[in-house]
């Protein structure tokens, strides 16, 4: 879309008259107000101008501030955002099932977890309606402040059941906050540049994921003080909760595309590059939930590491997202197609991590580029995933965008099962190769979908 507007001297001092190039939208100056002729489709709240010359008449283009911010700034603002909710997210991520177990066993601890991805999915179901009916903006800013009561007994309570059903409410909670930043990003990015703002995005998202594992285990200090990372990242909430108020209070909605539960089932599976995009997802989905959920517990309780030790492992492991996924997008961008990156990426983060499963010496450096190398390929496979999806939707697509992100939590129903039904025939080891030939299945999506150039 373009976001210029075309101002004509028409030679008459009292009314001059502006419209939007490529649009019906007509605007009149009187004084210094600017009043939208055409029933308010691009209301005008700030207005920049420059001037150049043609004939007798002046042209002046007009950037249209619709939503009181550039687009630019938007999507650094958006990036910056990003990266304080993902912060909050991460520092507790990989000592959430340490601090869960302290309540229940493995198994229970599988059941907690695939609630929360149960709840998640049902929020991802019925989220479109809420943004559709309240807006993105106040549906974030509530949803945030949601986040900030759960994170409070999450923090104060004492009760095992009480714990475990906030944890589950909170788990789901942080993901549709997440659906609610891809529609603000999603309505800021050009088609063109999509390679590139989600590089960009994804960045900054793991620039918390590189700091967020050493931060944690720094709140914890060796002595279990999980809470401290709660307490930590609720203080995050507050930035989050003012950056959004103060940038995108007037933030305009596409006009979300209204689809029922069944529409929709046939609007993904009618197209087959779709279909194939979403079961890649869901092969790297089911990775990172694995990992999250059980290498740190495989790292502390069999390999014997320390949470000071994992903390470095886990820090190093993630360096190749905020390394490579900038220029990867890109690339995408501009010079190749998603389906041979992603390719490669699915390749080598199974082949990496089938070869942790023969890995038995406590080695620090050793764990750590053995980690990183699976996190090269999982790097790569995610950005291009991104990019190609995100090149075929458009923000008014909540509902599809809300199902694309529904295979995070049906993720945490696959990881579970995995652990369970791999560990009645090996043992714990061995699941790393389970979930490295899982991983390769995703050759089949990535090497057959059609690219988008």
């Amino acid at each position: 879309m373009n976001d210029n507007l075309t101002y004509i001297d028409d030679s008459r001092k009292e009314s001059i008259a502006f419209r939007y190039v490529g649009e019906d939208t007509l605007w009149s100056r009187e004084g210094s107000e600017h009043r939208n002729l055409s029933a308010g489709k691009y209301p005008c709240t700030r207005i920049h101008i420059s001037e150049s010359y043609a004939t007798a008449n002046r042209v002046i283009i007009i950037q249209n501030m619709s939503n009181t911010v550039t687009r630019s700034h938007a999507i650094y603002t958006i990036a910056v955002i990003g990266f304080i909710y993902t912060l909050h997210m991460v520092l507790p991520m990989y000592s959430n099932s340490s601090f869960l177990s302290l309540f229940a066993d493995e198994n229970t601890l599988g059941i907690i977890y695939m609630l929360s991805a149960a709840v998640g999915i049902l929020g991802y179901l019925i989220a479109p309606s809420i943004i559709r009916r309240f807006g993105n903006y106040a549906t974030t800013v509530c949803l945030i402040c949601v986040q900030i009561v759960l994170f409070y007994f999450l923090i104060t309570s004492t009760s095992a059941t009480t714990i475990a059903t906030v944890f589950i409410l909170q788990s789901a909670v942080i993901a549709l906050i997440g659906l609610g930043l891809d529609i603000f990003l999603e309505n800021y990015t050009d088609s063109r540049n999509v390679g590139s703002v989600r590089g960009l995005y994804t960045t900054t998202l793991n620039a918390s994921w590189l700091i967020g594992p050493l931060l944690g285990s720094m709140l914890i200090n060796g002595a279990e003080n999980y809470r401290d990372t709660y307490v930590a990242a609720l203080a995050m909430l507050f930035p989050l909760l003012y950056l959004i108020h103060k940038n995108f209070p007037r933030f305009k909605d596409p006009n979300y595309t209204h689809l029922s539960p069944w529409h929709l089932i046939r609007h993904i599976s009618s197209d087959k590059n779709w279909v194939k995009l979403f079961f890649a997802n869901v092969i790297l989905q089911t990775f990172y939930a694995w990992m999250v959920v059980y290498s740190p517990i495989y790292l502390n309780k069999t390999i014997g590491f320390g949470w000071e030790e994992i903390a470095v492992i886990l820090t190093i492991m993630l360096i190749p997202f905020p390394l490579i996924q900038y220029p990867l997008g890109k690339l995408a961008d501009k010079r190749y197609g998603e389906k041979e990156i992603m390719a490669i990426g699915f390749a080598v983060m199974g082949l990496a991590t089938i070869a942790l499963a023969f890995i038995d010496i406590k080695s620090l450096m050793f764990w750590a580029f053995a980690l990183f190398m699976t996190r090269v390929g999982a790097a790569a496979a995610e950005i291009m995933i991104e990019t190609y999806f995100f090149k075929t939707v458009s923000a008014k697509d909540s509902a599809v965008l809300g199902s694309f992100r529904v295979t995070r939590p049906v993720a945490y129903f696959i990881a579970p099962l995995i652990t369970g039904v791999g560990l009645l025939f090996t043992s714990h080891e061995y699941l790393f190769v389970i979930i490295g030939i899982v991983s390769l299945i995703g050759l089949y999506p990535a090497l057959t979908i059609r690219d988008t150039k």
